[in-house]
């Protein structure tokens, strides 16, 4: 009798871990229960629908053309507050997009770095912005910006990696440099990580399990921000949360958690062995990094920019994760991208 208690609990554990490990289906935009498609939407060549959006000058007066790849949270809705006068002066055009699972576009349950890039590219030739454009990549952005980099060189005309993301696992880090800058996360993060990287099928499981914290971002863990991360999204707060639920209403482990899988996963490619894009400076490649980011390690990126010198590193002192919020930035980021206008950091300091 005992045994067969035993093996019935033991069915039953296995059972609920089996559950718990699985994340629901999306809810599809369009299809029946799913949320209604509200913006415009491309198909692609793998039957997916990519959702865009268009802002600043029109296309066809735009000398300058700028694909915007959001971060972690977000979505095609967040824009650049860029001014509008500088952006009627340099005559630019911006395409955004939801990337795949986020907002209107469709999960990829395949989705790669790799993939990101060809989606960008793809959605590019349908709305017929040129043979090269710009791109731009966001915190959780920046590893589709550097896939695009690995992937589609041939059609940039210059790149900005802003705050991107750092995968602690590139074979290129020296062990002790990644352990340390590791080791400087929240305890929460590193698990969150971890899992991320080893054990992605676990993810799902420990982002919605309540026993432990998980990732610092999706709590909102004031301890992951500096003190100008706070004051920026204070005055921004009331957006912020209308970018997350448009952002996740698909699916929470389309969008975020695979974007913690991918990001943070094994890539098929180590940044620090890419090859300059522009050998005759027809372009160029820049990471903007605040020192006081406590999500992205200017440690790491440090490191990135000595081994890849070819990248025009920004540093900025006394700035944290979300210095890309102020006009300020954003005007002297896009002036650097377009023009090779830079000015010094110290000049840039709110």
């Amino acid at each position: 009798m005992l045994t067969r208690i035993v093996l019935v609990l033991l069915v039953v554990l296995l059972g609920w871990a089996y559950q718990a490990t699985r994340p629901p289906p999306p809810k599809i935009c369009g299809s029946p229960g799913g949320p209604s498609v509200t913006s415009p939407r491309i198909k692609l060549s793998d039957g997916r629908h990519l959702a865009y959006r268009e802002s600043g000058v029109p296309k066809d007066k735009a000398k300058y053309r700028i694909v915007s790849i959001h971060g972690f949270g977000v979505a095609k809705d967040f824009s650049l507050p860029a001014s509008q006068e500088l952006i009627e002066e340099l005559r630019i055009y911006f395409l955004s997009f939801d990337r795949a699972g986020y907002g209107d576009s469709d999960p990829n349950p395949k989705r790669s770095v790799k993939s990101e890039a060809f989606d960008i590219q793809e959605l590019a030739d349908q709305l017929e912005i040129g043979s090269k454009f710009y791109v731009m990549g966001f915190s959780m952005g920046g590893y589709p910006a550097w896939s695009c980099l690995k992937y589609i060189p041939h059609r940039l005309a210059g790149l900005s990696l802003v705050a991107p993301v750092v995968n602690y696992w590139w074979s290129s880090f020296p062990a002790k440099l990644s352990i340390e800058a590791y080791r400087k996360q929240l305890l929460q993060d590193q698990w969150t990580l971890g899992i991320a990287h080893y054990a992605p099928r676990l993810l799902y499981w420990w982002m919605t399990q309540k026993w432990f914290p998980s990732s610092a971002l999706v709590e909102g863990n004031p301890g992951i921000f500096s003190s100008k991360d706070k004051e920026i999204l204070s005055q921004i707060s009331k957006a912020f949360g209308q970018f997350k639920e448009k952002s996740q209403q698909q699916s929470v482990f389309e969008s975020l958690h695979r974007d913690l899988m991918v990001g943070f996963g094994s890539w098929d490619f180590d940044p620090m062995d890419l090859n300059n894009p522009f050998p005759h400076e027809e372009g160029c490649v820049h990471i903007w990094q605040g020192y006081e980011d406590r999500l992205i390690p200017s440690l790491l990126q440090r490191y990135v920019a000595e081994r890849l010198p070819w990248i025009r590193y920004h540093e900025l002192s006394d700035h944290g994760h979300f210095f890309f919020l102020s006009t300020r930035f954003s005007d002297a980021m896009l002036k650097a991208l377009v023009l090779g206008r830079e000015e010094e950091p110290s000049t840039l300091q709110a």
